[in-house]
């Protein structure tokens, strides 16, 4: 199973990107979905996760600027960033997780970066 991120790029502050992270492989089942990020010298945070049942979880930071979706049929997972700001640069991770049997997967980190 391999989790393949994108939509990471350079953007001005105030600005949009959109995050996608598609699952390739034998995966079923996925509880959890959620993004990630690592700013340079930081450790890694949560930023945003959703349920399988539909529930959204987000870091405070984000709030009300972020949205996080999942398309279940193509395992996929989403992460609208509106009013970018610099403080969001850093390598985004996606994350699918399933509890039982347990498993995690990582996707390889996307980069973005938000100019003052």
């Amino acid at each position: 199973v391999q989790l393949q991120a994108s939509g990471g790029g350079l953007v001005q502050a105030g600005g949009s990107l959109r995050l996608s992270c598609a699952a390739s492989g034998i995966i079923f089942s996925i509880d959890v979905m959620g993004w990630y990020r690592q700013a340079p010298g930081k450790q890694r945070e949560l930023v945003a996760l959703v349920t399988s049942g539909g529930t959204t979880n987000y870091v405070d930071s984000v709030k009300g600027r972020f949205t996080i979706s999942r398309d279940n049929g193509k395992n996929t997972v989403y992460l609208q960033m509106n009013s970018l700001k610099p403080e969001d640069t850093a390598v985004y991770y996606c994350n699918f997780r399933r509890f039982v049997p347990a498993s995690n997967y990582w996707g390889q980190g996307t980069l973005v970066t938000v100019s003052s």
